[in-house]
């Protein structure tokens, strides 16, 4: 159970990234190219970030099972969409419409990569290195 709690902790660092990243994207590149553009590039490097980090995460704090992976996967799937939803609209004040936006992949908004490697990448780690 302790894992558990290490990673829910460990998910307020990637939390902090993709504000970090968000911020990036905002206060430099976002002015130099149009709106679709600027949300695939951070999305993109939120990838990266995550990855570089999910990597050093599962290496100090070793996965005992891929079942044990795909359950912290899980847990950061939901911490993350519910943070998402949660602050975006309450906090934020963003309109439900708005929060979904990012979700369609039909108009070019790829975030939902970004949900899908939060749930993929704990286990992944875990195969590269059992």
């Amino acid at each position: 159970m302790k894992i558990y709690l290490v990673y829910i902790i460990g998910w307020l660092g990637m939390d902090v990234l993709a504000t970090l990243n968000g911020a990036l994207r905002v206060n430099t590149y976002a002015a130099h190219m149009d709106e679709l553009s600027a949300h695939q590039l951070s999305t993109l490097t939120a990838l990266l970030v995550f990855s570089l980090y999910i990597r050093i995460l599962t290496g100090i704090f070793r996965l005992e099972t891929g079942r044990q992976a795909l359950m912290i996967g899980g847990i950061w799937l939901l911490l993350t969409t519910g943070f998402e939803f949660i602050f975006g609209h309450y906090v934020m004040g963003h309109d439900w419409r708005r929060l979904f936006h990012d979700y369609n992949l039909l108009q070019g908004r790829i975030w939902i990569l970004v949900l899908i490697w939060t749930f993929l990448a704990p286990y992944l780690c875990f195969k590269l290195r059992s």
